[in-house]
């Protein structure tokens, strides 16, 4: 007969009543009395050890770098499995990895720039397919493979028109970083072509080659000069910034060699400034000689990472910890997306294993190899801060706090289009970031006396002036490195907000 509970149960009893008594198990103590919350001490044998939680924060610095969309990083690196043991004491092992990942190794394969490479060689195949003459403005950042793409430029339409019988492709290849001036550059044209400094008598290079894509050279009874003028030019000129002048000229004239009158000229120009199209390009258009414009843009982490695979995919062993070329890729990419420092990163960290190799085996010589013994983690971040260190930096981080109150009144006060202010106007502000936070301010003549200190460390710029409070300050660095530098300091990091 089941038992009723009593009001003097508690409502723990009188649940554990209700259970026996729906179960028909006879009632024990354990049953009245409420058993006492376990300690996890307690548990430990029968329980698993539940996963220890992360702070938000570091789960979402943690999930920028293990987790990418489309599962990039288990795609990327999944050749790399199977591959043999890398030893980092074997000198000839990391010279072919080092050798990898120099810059002058030239990759078998351009990847991240079909797009651009795409729309260059239309370009070029569509001058050669209807016999005419055009210019193409290849710009963008350092880095960014413009010079690489427009090698394999050149080998594409070679092997192209070979393939459809049209005429000879002489192509000529001109780095203008090693002309003396700037007019050389016709002279370097004509010197890469022997045939065309016998054929054409003397006068200037330039008055040359434009005879050579003239109407008139067409035109010639000469049989060595109609040979001659039969030949469809590609001229590249790399590092075209070196041709700016004061006037252009040269600049203008070098393009305007593809408007003569049947000119078998196809120009391409690459430059770094991205801005040089939008400076000279309203002349050319005058002139009637604009150029088609493809820009080269500044590398992603994701296009970073896969250059670095398919420079070490070729590698027999594994050099480099999938998450320390992450990180590498990111850092550059966040930086300028220029290739060519993330290649230089990448060796710095291999110098860096080599050396701490190097360390460890004159000490222990009989010590194994670890089998994990590759670029890690701390590694590249002993790379990456060694690479990106700079010296402004390290200035601003040891001034006073003083000072360094300037300079961040200098980032704020500079923000806007105002790139000078007068020293009472910098003191304003200096006074009233110090009240702000209940730090005393110093006196206008100690005030300017701080600011001809950082005049002469190369941060602020003071002109001259009779009257110390209409001295005009600017600022000399960029306001990125004073961020970087004061952004560990909570009081600096809310003044630059």
């Amino acid at each position: 007969m089941p038992t009723i509970a009593g009001p003097s149960l508690s409502p723990h009893k009188r649940i554990v009543a209700a259970r026996s008594e729906n179960t028909g198990c006879p009632r024990s103590a354990e049953d009245i009395t409420p058993r006492k919350r376990k300690l996890r001490s307690d548990s430990a044998a029968a329980v698993p050890t539940p996963i220890k939680r992360k702070s938000p924060r570091r789960c979402a610095l943690m999930a920028e770098v293990e987790e990418e969309p489309n599962g990039m990083l288990e795609t990327q690196f999944d050749c790399l499995d199977g591959k043999s043991k890398w030893n980092p004491r074997d000198d000839d092992q990391m010279k072919a990895v080092k050798e990898a990942l120099h810059v002058s190794t030239a990759p078998s394969t351009v990847v991240c720039r079909e797009d651009e490479q795409r729309r260059a060689l239309e370009f070029v195949k569509g001058c050669m397919e209807q016999n005419k003459a055009g210019s193409l403005y290849i710009c963008g950042c350092p880095g960014t493979g413009k010079s690489l793409s427009m090698e394999k430029l050149r080998l594409q339409a070679e092997d192209w028109a070979k393939q459809e019988g049209l005429p000879c492709l002489e192509t000529v290849s001109v780095n203008c970083t090693s002309l003396t001036k700037t007019t050389d550059i016709f002279s370097k044209v004509l010197g890469e072509n022997e045939t065309g400094k016998k054929a054409i008598g003397s006068s200037t290079p330039l008055e040359q080659l434009q005879i050579l894509f003239s109407q008139k050279q067409q035109s010639s009874s000469s049989k060595m000069m109609f040979v001659l003028s039969s030949f469809l030019w590609l001229i590249i000129a790399d590092e075209m910034d070196y041709l700016i002048t004061r006037d252009r000229r040269v600049l203008h004239e070098l393009f305007m060699l593809t408007t003569l009158p049947l000119s078998r000229c196809i120009l391409i120009g690459v430059a770094n400034a991205i801005d040089l199209a939008d400076r000279f390009l309203p002349k050319l258009k005058s002139l009637n000689c604009k150029p088609l414009v493809v820009t080269f843009r500044a590398y992603s982490m994701q296009q970073i990472v896969r250059i670095l695979q398919e420079r070490l995919v070729e590698l027999p062993y594994v050099a480099f910890q999938p998450k320390a070329l992450e990180l590498c890729a990111r850092k550059v990419s966040a930086a300028s997306g220029d290739m060519r420092k993330a290649l230089s990163v990448c060796r710095s960290a291999l110098e860096i294993l080599e050396t701490e190799v190097k360390g460890s085996t004159d000490e222990e010589p009989q010590i194994p190899v670890p089998e994990d013994q590759m670029v890690k983690m701390d590694h590249m971040v002993a790379a990456l801060a060694k690479t990106f260190k700079s010296p402004v930096v390290d200035t601003i981080q040891s001034l006073p706090q003083h000072q360094q109150i300037i300079v961040c009144s200098a980032a704020k006060a500079f923000r806007g289009s105002k790139k000078d202010r007068t020293t009472a106007e910098l003191n304003n502000l200096y006074m009233e970031i110090c009240k702000s936070s209940m730090i005393t301010p110093a006196g206008i003549t100690e005030f300017t006396n701080m600011c001809t200190v950082l005049n002469d460390q190369g941060i602020l710029k003071l002109s001259q002036a009779r009257n110390d409070k209409l001295k005009r300050v600017s600022l000399r660095v960029d306001e990125a490195d004073i961020t970087f530098a004061l952004k560990e300091i909570r009081f600096f990091r809310n003044c630059l907000l």
